[in-house]
């Protein structure tokens, strides 16, 4: 069986090219969608996520600002930043990166952010609308995930899909996505014993454990589609997903790489988002 590479960095160039579009339209009649990433600490990673974040708004015309605060800055200062770009009308969209450092709760934070700002679509009004059938503005990395299967023409309708890992940043919003295109959604955690007796009979299996190569190719049957999520550092410094690549080949029909999979899909979801937010807010 030949095995479908799905290039999710070609997919987010062909979104950003038409987001530009649809920008500079919104531009001309309006303002321009504003994004403002807040990031605390000196986390190595966070800056990058963050840098290329800004980059990628800066190429489809958003106007993107971000704010480094020192790891000693408390949660009340945190929540106050928060507070004044709610209110601030030049900005349509509030990203918090994480992690936090620990003596802030996340939680508090993101439930401060003001529901139709929050790009990251993690607020609880926003997971309930999309629990509930009516999503709004969607989680960056499960909307990329349905945006690759449908760009591939694989509709979940009436098939097996499996979720490893059910985290409410992808595993549960991932899991309504495909429950709402007609899928069979079955969710396996770290404490599912014999995960390969679920991914076996699945024809979609998505991934997103934080597991370097967990999932290989006996694990799935012949045909399925594997998106693989995760994206691990290995000792030797090589980048790896939570599925075994290589046992793939020959034996999924599509699978998604890493990197270049997944990983540039989550920042068009991310401008699309704060485009809709825009949209939202101005008249």
């Amino acid at each position: 069986m030949q095995t479908r590479l799905i290039d999710g960095a070609a997919l987010a160039r062909r979104l950003r090219e038409d987001l530009k579009g649809r920008v500079a339209a919104l531009a001309v009649h309006r303002h321009a969608p504003g994004l403002t990433v807040l990031i605390v600490g000196d986390d190595p990673a966070s800056k990058v996520y963050v840098r290329n974040k800004v980059r990628a708004c800066q190429e489809v015309g958003i106007h993107s600002t971000h704010i480094e605060l020192p790891a000693a800055t408390g949660e009340r200062e945190l929540l106050d930043h928060v507070d004044r770009l709610n209110r601030n009308p030049a900005v349509h969209g509030i990203l918090v990166q994480l992690p936090l450092p620990k003596h802030i709760s996340a939680d508090k934070v993101v439930n401060a952010i003001a529901p139709d700002k929050d790009v990251d679509g993690f607020h609880p009004m926003n997971a309930g609308l999309l629990a509930t059938g009516h999503p709004r503005l969607v989680p960056c990395t499960p909307a990329g995930v349905m945006a690759m299967l449908a760009d591939e023409g694989i509709d979940p309708w009436a098939k097996h899909a499996v979720v490893v890992g059910a985290s409410n940043i992808v595993g549960k919003p991932v899991a309504h996505l495909l429950l709402q295109k007609g899928a069979t959604v079955t969710i396996c955690n770290s404490k599912t014993p014999d995960i390969g007796a679920h991914t076996h009979a699945a024809d979609i299996v998505v991934v997103a454990v934080g597991r370097p190569r967990m999932v290989t190719g006996a694990m799935i049957k012949p045909g399925a589609v594997v998106i693989d999520v995760g994206i691990n550092r290995l000792p030797d410094g090589k980048l790896a997903g939570d599925c075994d690549l290589d046992s793939m080949l020959g034996r999924a029909a599509a699978v998604t790489p890493v990197p270049g999979g997944v990983g540039p899909m989550t920042i068009a979801m991310l401008l699309t988002n704060t485009l809709r937010a825009a949209e939202f807010q101005q008249p």
